[in-house]
């Protein structure tokens, strides 16, 4: 009797795992995010962190990968590049099983995609104007962004000397030719480098949830024309994934500290002046991702 009573539960668990029905409603389940934002106080007071819930339907959200290259003129941050590849390629797949959009976005490198379905989803959304005259400048499509000084002040790290890290000093240059292919470009993703294309994707299917995430932060993921400073302005609700990005940064320059706690402090200054963060556990379930050479407290993040 015991062993028909295990014989029958067993059946029942699988039925109940394994329905349609109950797989519908954990695919069509909102991302239930931790927003952390910060105070715009003036000058660089401290400002603490202030945490609130948000749930955002998947089927309105799009995840941006951000230069993820195959490669990079600093040997360092082309290392982290790949110890990140894994982690973000497993955290897209579960956004992506959900009903979010991955628009990846390696700059400069599209081309590498031109005859895929891929990037020519994005070369083929109908045109959808911005709800600021951008219009008026055709080529905004492709601009950079730069820090806005009455918005945001200086970044809180000294990147002037473009953040290499290294003990001997690598040669700026441009050795990147596609997105790493650890990270996995799947039949509904899209692929584009440029704003209006971007814009294009977002209003063809009433996007209003952006996030991004990739490399590097106090710099393309901030600056290029899909990125934070440009999705907030055109009034996109925009997030970071904190545990899922880096930056360009040499600790020998101000303010010192680690190489990651220069990547805290920009992610602070986002949090600021920009968009809330959270952290990639949100979506996966799972650990936040730190670098291996980030030998600082667990809970720093």
């Amino acid at each position: 009797m015991l062993r028909l009573a295990n014989q029958v539960s067993v059946v029942f668990a699988v039925v109940f795992i394994f329905h349609p029905a109950t797989r519908v409603m954990a695919e069509d389940s909102p991302l239930k995010l931790t927003l952390r934002s910060r105070a715009a106080l003036p000058g660089q007071l401290p400002a603490a962190a202030e945490e609130k819930k948000a749930a955002w339907d998947p089927k309105k959200t799009a995840i941006i990968v951000c230069d993820m290259w195959d490669d990079h003129w600093c040997k360092s941050a082309a290392s982290r590049v790949g110890e990140l590849a894994g982690p973000m390629n497993e955290m897209l797949e579960t956004a992506r099983s959900h009903g979010v959009l991955i628009i990846h976005s390696p700059s400069t490198c599209t081309n590498f995609y031109k005859d895929t379905p891929q990037r020519k989803r994005a070369k083929e959304a109908p045109f959808a104007a911005t709800p600021i005259p951008l219009a008026n400048s055709p080529r905004w499509g492709t601009a950079w962004n730069w820090p806005d000084v009455k918005r945001e002040g200086v970044l809180p790290i000294d990147d002037s000397d473009m953040g290499c890290d290294c003990k001997d000093k690598c040669e700026i240059r441009s050795p990147w030719t596609r997105q790493t292919a650890a990270i996995k470009i799947a039949d509904a993703d899209a692929i584009t480098d440029d704003g209006q294309e971007t814009w294009n994707l977002l209003a063809a299917r009433k996007i209003d949830n952006v996030i991004l995430c990739g490399v590097h932060l106090n710099m393309c993921v901030l600056g290029r024309p899909f990125a934070i400073r440009q999705m907030v302005r055109l009034g996109k609700n925009v997030a970071l994934i904190r545990d899922m990005t880096d930056t360009m940064y040499n600790p020998e320059r101000p303010p010192g500290g680690t190489h990651f706690d220069g990547t805290d402090r920009v992610v602070e200054h986002v949090e600021r002046y920009w968009c809330p963060s959270f952290a990639s556990t949100d979506i996966t379930g799972k650990p936040a991702f730190r670098f291996a050479k980030d030998s600082r407290r667990s809970d720093s993040r």
